[in-house]
C-alpha cells in the first residue's frame, strides 16, 4: 500500500473594505456552483475564509501536485474570472504583501492533526 500524502495548506489574509463587508459575505453566502466546482477542479479542499476586525483569513488545503498549474487553471476558467470582478472590488490588498499577490500569504506556525 502506498503511503498516504498530506495535503499542503495554505493561509492569507487580505482587507475588506469596510462598506463593502455585507456585499462580500453575500456573495459567500450563496457562491456560484461554477466557483465550487473551479476550486474542486484545482484540487483545492477544506477553503474557509474567517473575517475578523476588517481582515480576511482564507484557510485551504491543497492536494495536488502542481499547484502554479492549478492556479493558473482557475485563473482562466471565465466564471471565475466573472466571479473575482464582484468579490475583488471588496478587498483590499495588504501593504506588506508580496509582489504578485491579491491575498497576502501567511507563514504557517502551528498544525496539529
Amino acid at each position: 500500500m502506498p503511503p498516504q500524502r498530506s495535503p499542503q495548506r495554505y493561509g492569507s489574509v487580505i482587507k475588506v473594505k469596510p462598506e463593502k463587508l455585507a456585499e462580500y459575505k453575500a456573495l459567500h453566502a450563496d457562491p456560484w456552483p461554477q466557483v465550487l466546482a473551479t476550486i474542486a477542479a484545482c484540487n483545492i479542499r477544506n477553503y474557509v475564509i474567517y473575517y475578523h476586525d476588517g481582515y480576511l483569513f482564507s484557510h485551504y488545503e491543497y492536494w495536488g501536485d502542481d499547484f502554479a498549474a492549478d492556479m493558473q487553471k482557475m485563473a482562466a476558467d471565465p466564471v471565475t474570472q466573472e466571479w473575482w470582478t464582484h468579490t475583488n472590488p471588496c478587498q483590499e490588498p495588504v501593504p506588506n504583501r508580496k509582489e504578485g499577490e491579491w491575498w497576502a500569504r501567511m507563514e504557517e506556525v502551528f498544525f496539529a492533526p
